[in-house]
């Protein structure tokens, strides 16, 4: 429950890594609103199901345009609203459930088009929302709620994969590093076309990896997450497979492509070949 919406309860479990997604989503926009000097009802976040959806309705500060959509379906709501009004900074929060399972299909058209909008994936390995079943990220053999046995299917690698796809912009960090995580997606925000920032955002309830990422020395658990090296030419896709291939989680910018034009370029270059027609020779094409 929030004083914005006193009549639902949304809500996170405590601990949950959205909550510093959500801060530095808030802190994103603020400083685009300030270096911008556009309001924030310039900007619009986009939702589908999820816990990551529940994000939208508990933004705090000023607030900007919201939309919760349908499970998988942020990517084309987004596309609608970009095409519709392509001033507006479009910023799309979805969860490893929501965005790589029902909306993997989306991915590789928007990237294909370089749709000019950041996605923000909330990755906790599982479906948090409906109790903790298995998701396209739980590694093989992890027993969940919907696999008691172990999980059968391999688990998709999503930085590989938006690699692959064609995202133009794409970054990787942890919800606890809130400060990195919003220069991110500032980064992203400012990008000429499809932007993802990939976030470990861990699930306290049913897939708290916190100790996994970090590391805890006392247990002998060497962290997960490193920071991306600097210094690398992070406009080449080779050197981006390196990285993403290179095991745990890397944190940082890993591929930037600046060289594509954004979809809305394209579709600008494509109207104006075309040769308006008037009402009365559009109705002539439809005579027998």
């Amino acid at each position: 429950m929030s004083a914005k919406n006193p009549e639902y309860d949304f809500k996170w479990c405590p601990g949950c890594g959205d909550f510093g997604v959500r801060r530095a989503l808030e802190g994103a926009l603020e400083q685009r609103r300030t270096e911008t000097e556009q309001p924030m009802e310039n900007n619009v976040v986009i939702a589908g199901i999820g816990c990551s959806g529940n994000l939208v309705h508990l933004l705090e500060g000023p607030q900007p345009f919201g939309i919760h959509g349908i499970h998988g379906r942020a990517l084309p709501i987004a596309m609608g609203v970009k095409m519709a009004r392509p001033e507006l900074n479009i910023v799309v929060v979805a969860g490893d459930g929501d965005f790589l399972s029902i909306g993997m299909e989306h991915i590789a058209p928007q990237a294909a088009r370089n749709l000019n909008i950041t996605a923000i994936v909330m990755d906790n390995g599982v479906y948090g929302l409906t109790k903790g079943q298995s998701s396209p990220t739980t590694h093989i053999g992890v027993v969940t709620s919907s696999t008691p046995y172990g999980k059968a299917e391999d688990e998709v690698h999503p930085l590989e994969l938006y690699l692959t796809l064609g995202v133009t912009y794409l970054a990787s960090g942890l919800s606890s590093k809130v400060k990195d995580l919003s220069k991110m997606i500032v980064d992203g925000m400012n990008h000429p076309g499809f932007s993802i920032v990939h976030v470990q955002s861990p699930c306290t309830t049913y897939n708290d990896t916190y100790e996994l990422l970090k590391g805890n020395p006392k247990k002998g658990i060497e962290p997960q997450a490193w920071p991306v090296p600097d210094g690398r030419d992070v406009a080449s896709k080779e050197a981006a497979y390196a990285v993403v291939r290179k095991g745990g989680v890397p944190l940082g910018l890993i591929y930037q492509d600046k060289s594509r034009a954004p979809f809305e370029e394209r579709v600008r270059q494509a109207a104006a070949k075309a040769k308006p027609r008037t009402a009365a020779q559009l109705i002539e094409t439809y005579a027998i």
